[in-house]
């Protein structure tokens, strides 16, 4: 009886582990576990930590199974920049059987895979974006009308205490939803309540270890499980979605678009009679929450760093607004062309950037062919894993790579210099599409509030904590800010 027991299970893992055994020239990594892989490798609530010491231990370019899945993890920006960009079709896919995959029905634009739908919608939306006033006045002038209201809400804070998380959250959803959708929304609008709540925890979920579990064990997928939380978020946004496309299809005229949703519309009518055509109302409710989601979480937590870092250096914030005060001494308000004549502030943004480290695995990729990597060879449709905190953080490639210093991004004639290492954005065809925007919002948004405000860490708030929060986003603990009025004005 004994032996009818264990002879299948001596089978079955004998299998798996001859299926589970790296292929031949494969990147190498930890020992694979029957069933596990090597989940038990990482810290499920942070493996940020995890994939450096693996770094450290097998080189840049490694690999490790999540479950029965090889993944291979891309450290250091040069194995990154021949991925990337060298060999940016090779690397260009997506994986397609993922937790956020089935969050999403796999629609949208960020997850979808390399091929003929995600080619033309990435043209769409950069044409589209561009049309409406990305990189123009246009844009310029919705931002700055935005932070009027984050200005208000900062006035009525002077000499208190401030909780800013949900305010930059409101502000970046707004801007987007301005160009999405040609409206913004009060503050305590259902839509953006929901909205930010939705996406703020999706963004923890989907990099945590309930994700990581329902990729590694499909047999758990069904199960009532906290990854369900994703699945019902995702109905709700696009149910709000649904409600914004029935508002812009009873009230558009064809040809005069007024938002986003109004050119997708058109575009939809001129292909529908196109075959194969890749353009539908299913898509564009996705497409639309994923780029509110990206201009939103990514922007929203690099301000909420920003301040962090400036109320606990001081001598930095001081800086700044000295550079402000001359570069816009008698302006009413600035451009975003100033950031030209401002190179310490452009120096302290992008630094903040780079410590933020807002999404530090990228968006994972997947091999569209077999190719090869730094030496290895990587059969296709491997998951991969862009490290982007290793190259923010890189040894060699910044002056203080483990410290928040500006003179990373300063020469020696304190001009702004840009290192190859920054790649906050990631690099190559899949870089992310809204960074024209971040750029801009960051810049006017911070010049703006220093020019104004002088922000104080609370004397009661204890000890500042740096170690941010992991999700697919990285986000600050919650913290306070004390509001004063600048005293020169």
């Amino acid at each position: 009886m004994l032996v009818q027991i264990l002879l299948p299970l001596c089978v079955f893992f004998v299998i798996y582990t001859f299926m589970c055994r790296r292929p031949k020239n494969f990147p190498p990594g930890p020992i694979i576990l029957p069933v596990l892989g090597n989940i038990l490798s990482f810290s499920l609530a942070n493996p940020l930590q995890d994939f450096e010491r693996l770094r450290k231990a097998y080189g840049n370019v490694y690999s490790v199974y999540l479950g029965p899945k090889p993944a291979v993890i891309i450290n250091g920006v040069h194995a990154l920049k021949e991925a990337l960009v060298s060999k940016a079709t090779d690397f260009a896919g997506r994986p397609q059987d993922l937790y956020v995959n089935d969050t999403t029905n796999r629609k949208g634009v960020i997850l979808a895979d390399y091929g003929t739908s995600w080619k033309e919608h990435r043209r769409f939306a950069l044409m589209t974006l561009r049309n409406f006033g990305l990189g123009k006045n246009s844009m310029e002038e919705r931002i700055l009308a935005e932070i009027q209201f984050i200005m208000n809400t900062l006035e009525q804070s002077i000499g208190k205490t401030l909780s800013p998380q949900l305010m930059f959250h409101n502000a970046s959803s707004n801007i987007i939803c301005q160009v999405l959708f040609g409206k913004r929304y009060n503050y305590d609008d259902e839509f953006i309540k929901v909205i930010v709540q939705c996406f703020t925890e999706n963004a923890k979920l989907a990099n945590g270890p309930w994700a990581m579990l329902y990729d590694s064990f499909p047999m758990i997928r069904s199960l009532p499980l906290p990854f369900m939380k994703s699945f019902e978020n995702v109905k709700t946004c696009q149910k709000l979605a649904r409600r914004v496309l029935a508002e812009h299809k009873s009230t558009r005229i064809p040809g005069e678009p007024r938002d986003f949703m109004d050119c997708y519309l058109d575009e939809l009518e001129k292909q529908s009679d196109k075959e194969n055509c890749t353009f539908s109302e299913s898509q564009l409710l996705m497409y639309a929450l994923d780029i509110h989601f990206a201009g939103t979480d990514t922007t929203s937590n690099t301000l909420l760093t920003a301040f962090l870092y400036l109320m606990t250096h001081p001598h930095i914030q001081d800086r700044c607004q000295q550079e402000i005060d001359e570069v816009l001494e008698g302006k009413d308000q600035v451009c975003f062309d100033d950031r030209n004549s401002m190179p310490y502030m452009q120096a302290v943004i992008h630094e903040v950037q780079r410590i933020a480290n807002t999404v530090p695995l990228s968006v994972f990729h997947c091999t569209t062919k077999n190719t090869e990597l730094m030496g290895y060879s990587i059969p296709k449709g491997t998951m991969i894993i862009p490290n982007l905190t290793s190259v923010l953080h890189e040894e060699g490639q910044w002056k203080f790579p483990h410290e928040f210093n500006p003179e990373n991004f300063l020469n020696s004639k304190g001009e702004f210099v840009k290192p190859e290492a920054f790649m906050p954005f990631s690099a190559g065809p899949r870089m992310c599409l809204g960074e024209g925007l971040a750029r801009m919002e960051l810049f006017l948004i911070m010049v703006t509030l220093l020019r104004k405000f002088k922000f104080i860490w609370p004397e009661d708030a204890g000890e500042p904590d740096f170690t941010p929060v992991y999700g697919v986003t990285l986000t600050p603990k919650p913290y306070h800010m004390k509001i004063q009025l600048r005293s020169l004005q």
